[in-house]
């Protein structure tokens, strides 16, 4: 499926704006970390002054006690530095760490609320790529390089205005090497920005082949396709590699030649102070506090230019994420929604429903379709692949609206409701259910969570699953594996039953839920489900004769259309669509 289109590069500020908010949410740390932050900073801007003290009044006087005094003052310095530095770390170690867990939940929780369309258009590795790869280059920013930013720039500004005061005139001349050095950071950053966008892209594209192939293992496997996907998987992985190569190399282009143009401007202004020094207008502590404050200086512009290259980087990280979080759902809850009359009696309507799919606008799923399904009717929709029968059940779930026409259960236009309230009063059995990596117990309950154990294993007996869930290592608290590895077919299937049966929606919808089985697993999934539809409105999507025959209804569909409906009996008298159905599909 086709991925969204990347956003355009944005400006790293503007990108990475939208943390804010989640660092907010965490004053006390992030004011406890501004605090650490001065406190080291300050520290670190006095040890200059401590070694000029150590060495213009400490050595020059000779006197022992000086001496004492002034390493004593140097030793004082270095303990409130590492103190500070210590609580530093610590204190925007543990932001970086609650800033991406709160941004991973709240992206997420987002994309779990997004409605099919985004699904189907969006691949799930991608998607998973984003929720990692990219909220890692955000912990980095959180909790390393925003840190070294703000010092760096605290630290940059202090050992500046320090110069000025140690020596105007050589501080003047060093004041030249800055811009040279900025310079090289403002040209290469446009560059760098774009690059490292299409260097997390190739990422994903990886990891999203990856999650795709390793769902899909035993495909692969039965045809004997490892040596292609390593192949896939290589080339893709080669193609991040190439792309995050080009990153690198401007990166270290820019680095090295901000902090060459640097350290050689530095390098002719101690040149000139050396020679100070020998004409006696400046004493050696102060060259060495000058010395000092620039290489202070010259290490915080050299991080800051290492810094932008980070942010750089993270700035395309959270770009993406930021798409994703304005990402609105198409299908929302009304602003008022209108609550569904207790009990639920089960009408369904379709008034002159038309629909396409997004990703297929010149093809229509539905066209004037026209259904009414009475209140404990079981209907059953037959047809052609293409006919629009999945379509049918996806709209009543309301995974997409309609272009035009209504659907109304029990009278109300289900876009009055809260999505969430219609789909608690719809069960679901599909083809292929979903058993997810959990014990069975779980994966019953996720029918309804507050159900308690006895009404777990009464749903179980209900779906004859209780046989075999109890003939498990461990019962019902063994753990089915991922897509219920450990069951067949037809057990995966009476435990999606249990599932529905647990959750007792008034109105059920089957989609082919007995169409992959065989014949043995088919009769013990059909009993399960006369049990589940026993008093529940049904809409079943049928390719099976016995599924048919308990219908009360039969609708015959056919391009988006209902061509035909009726009793069996009736339709096969009929001839038409379903009667050619009957004789290639149902009574083989």
């Amino acid at each position: 499926m086709d991925s969204p289109t990347p956003a355009p590069a944005k400006a790293p500020i503007g990108s990475l704006r939208a943390l804010w908010p989640f660092v907010r949410r965490h004053r006390g740390l992030f004011g406890a970390w501004l605090c650490a932050l001065a406190l080291s900073s300050a520290a670190s801007l006095s040890l200059p002054v401590a070694f000029r003290t150590m060495i213009d009044e400490g050595f020059r006087s000779g006197s022992a006690g000086d001496i004492d005094r002034a390493f004593l003052l140097l030793f004082v310095v270095a303990v409130a530095l590492a103190v500070a530095t210590a609580a530093r770390f610590f204190f925007v170690s543990l932001l970086g760490e609650r800033v991406v867990a709160d941004l991973r939940t709240q992206l997420y929780a987002h994309l779990i609320n997004l409605d099919a369309g985004f699904h189907d258009r969006t691949r799930s590795g991608e998607l998973v790529s984003r929720l990692t790869a990219d909220v890692e280059l955000i912990r980095n920013i959180v909790g390393s390089v925003m840190s070294i930013a703000l010092r760096s720039t605290i630290t940059a500004a202090g050992a500046l205005a320090m110069l000025f005061v140690t020596s105007p005139r050589l501080a003047a001349w060093a004041l030249v090497g800055i811009p040279a050095a900025v310079l090289p950071v403002v040209l290469g950053a446009r560059r760098i920005r774009k690059i490292s966008r299409h260097s997390q892209d190739r990422v994903a594209d990886a990891n999203a082949l990856a999650t795709e192939t390793l769902g899909a293992v035993r495909t692969v496997q039965a045809h004997a396709r490892e040596d292609y996907e390593r192949g896939r998987f290589a080339d893709a992985v080669a193609n991040a590699v190439a792309t995050a190569r080009k990153r690198i190399g401007a990166q270290s282009l820019m680095t090295g030649t901000t902090i060459t143009l640097f350290f050689g401007a530095i390098t002719l202004v101690l040149w000139s102070g050396a020679h100070d020094v020998i004409a006696g207008r400046m004493s050696a502590g102060t060259l060495i506090q000058f010395v000092l404050y620039a290489l202070f200086g010259g290490g915080s512009v050299a991080a800051l230019a290492e810094v932008w290259n980070e942010l750089q980087k993270a700035a395309g990280g959270m770009g993406r994420i930021n798409d994703l979080l304005q990402e609105a759902p198409g299908i929302v809850p009304p602003a008022d929604p209108q609550p569904l009359p207790l009990p639920v009696r089960g009408e369904i309507v379709f008034e002159d429903v038309t629909f396409h799919y997004p990703q297929r606008a010149d093809t229509t799923a539905l066209a004037g379709f026209r259904l009414r399904v009475a209140p404990g009717e079981t209907v059953a929709l037959v047809g052609p692949s293409g006919a629009g029968k999945s379509t049918v059940l996806s709209l009543l779930l309301r995974f997409h609206d309609p272009q035009s026409g209504r659907i109304l259960l029990d009278g109300i236009d289900i876009r009055r409701l809260d999505p969430v309230r219609l789909r608690e009063a719809i069960g679901l059995v599909p083809q292929a259910p979903t058993i997810f990596a959990a014990s069975a117990s779980e994966n019953i309950r996720y029918g309804r969570l507050d159900a308690s154990d006895d009404e777990v294993r009464r749903a179980a007996e209900a779906a004859e699953a209780d046989e075999f869930l109890d003939a498990l290592p461990e019962g019902f608290a063994s753990e089915l594996g991922e897509r219920g590895a450990r069951l067949s077919g037809g057990q995966q299937q009476r435990v999606a039953i249990a599932r529905a049966l647990l959750k007792d929606a008034p109105v059920l919808l089957l989609d082919e839920a007995t169409s992959a089985l065989d014949a043995q697993s088919e009769h013990a999934v059909q009993h399960a489900l006369e049990n589940l539809m026993a008093g529940r409105t049904t809409l079943v999507i049928a390719h099976r004769l016995a599924t048919i025959l308990k219908a009360d209804r039969i609708v015959v569909m056919d391009a988006g259309r209902i061509v035909a409906e009726g009793t069996h009996a009736e339709l096969l008298a009929q001839g038409g669509l379903y009667a050619d159905l009957a004789r290639l599909q149902f009574l083989d």
